[in-house]
């Protein structure tokens, strides 16, 4: 077990790091940005002297080193902050916006496993056969377009022209399992490109895995083909696959931001572009931490599994 907490150890010191430097960049870009939060409060004919009283107000004189530095040190004890605009824990942002994100990538990774895994083993089963060229060329197209195009072709036909879903989630509220029509399209449009590359890597390690020695010694063997491909085959094709899913869920972060976007879900998407729209710079940041964290969890996660699928497989830190 030595070797395996020596390389947890690095890759949390590793991951650390990189949410710090996340963290430092995020509050660089915000700071960079035309004007802050107290011309956003000031309103749109805003008098200079209204808006340095706010900014006095809110202590966004101050440098900006030291107030990067005391929200560092709240963050020490779990404290996100506060918003510059609503006065609210950033914390209450996050607890608020949550549910809708994690329910959308939940759903997202639940149908995108079985889908992704399926049809690429499907395409190497009939490698070169018509099957797979199908596969191959409708995975290549879809992933092609964008999702906000995807999205609004969605909408247009299953929403305004057949009328069969709904367009948003607008009335719905955060309690969206309670009307799963709304996550239809939504959940759509995130599925799109992950199946897509999900698929064409399974099949490209399905057809690696499948002419290798030790598949060509269990058919000498006699085992019988279902058993070669689904038990030695697809679990080292699937191991390159689970940091694939690793990298596609920290997708899902960003393009959950689309999504929710366009079908005007509450989640931490919509919070995070209403907080750059309104400078609140501790909001920003607060939501950069959580992103951060998810990242580097997921990919650890997705390391061990590929060290669970492939002990043989090198795992760099």
């Amino acid at each position: 077990m030595t070797p395996v907490r020596s390389w947890l150890a690095r890759r949390l010191l590793l991951g650390a790091a990189q949410t710090v430097a996340v963290v430092l960049l995020v509050f660089a870009l915000t700071e960079a940005l035309p004007g802050d939060a107290a011309v956003v409060l000031a309103g749109d004919q805003p008098d200079p002297a209204r808006i340095a009283a706010i900014r006095d107000t809110m202590e966004l004189d101050r440098p900006a080193a030291v107030r990067l530095l005391d929200w560092a040190a709240g963050l020490a004890h779990g404290d996100l902050g506060t918003s510059l605009v609503s006065g609210r824990p950033v914390n209450s942002y996050v607890a608020d916006g949550f549910g809708p994100t994690l329910l959308l990538a939940s759903l997202t990774v639940l149908f995108l496993v079985p889908a992704g895994v399926g049809l690429g083993v499907l395409a190497a089963r009939h490698q070169g056969r018509l099957v797979d060229r199908a596969i191959s060329t409708v995975t290549l197209g879809v992933y092609a377009v964008p999702e906000f195009a995807l999205g609004v072709l969605l909408v247009t036909v299953f929403a305004l022209r057949l009328g069969w879903l709904p367009p948003t989630a607008v009335g719905y509220g955060t309690d969206l399992l309670a009307h799963p029509a709304a996550l239809v399209l939504p959940v759509l449009v995130l599925l799109s490109r992950p199946v897509c590359s999900l698929a064409r890597m399974v099949r490209a390690g399905m057809i690696e895995a499948l002419a290798s020695p030790y598949v060509a010694q269990a058919r000498r063997y006699g085992i019988h083909g279902a058993r070669i491909r689904y038990a030695h085959a697809l679990p080292n094709a699937v191991a390159p696959a689970a940091q694939h899913l690793a990298r596609t869920v920290d997708w899902l972060l960003c393009g959950v931001i689309v999504v929710e976007a366009l079908f005007v879900i509450p989640g931490l998407g919509t919070v995070l572009m209403n907080a750059v729209a309104e400078r609140d710079v501790p909001v920003v940041q607060g939501l950069a931490v959580v992103f951060g964290v998810v990242t580097v969890v997921l990919n650890i996660g997705a390391d061990l599994v590929t060290r669970g699928f492939a002990p043989r497989a090198e795992v760099t830190a």
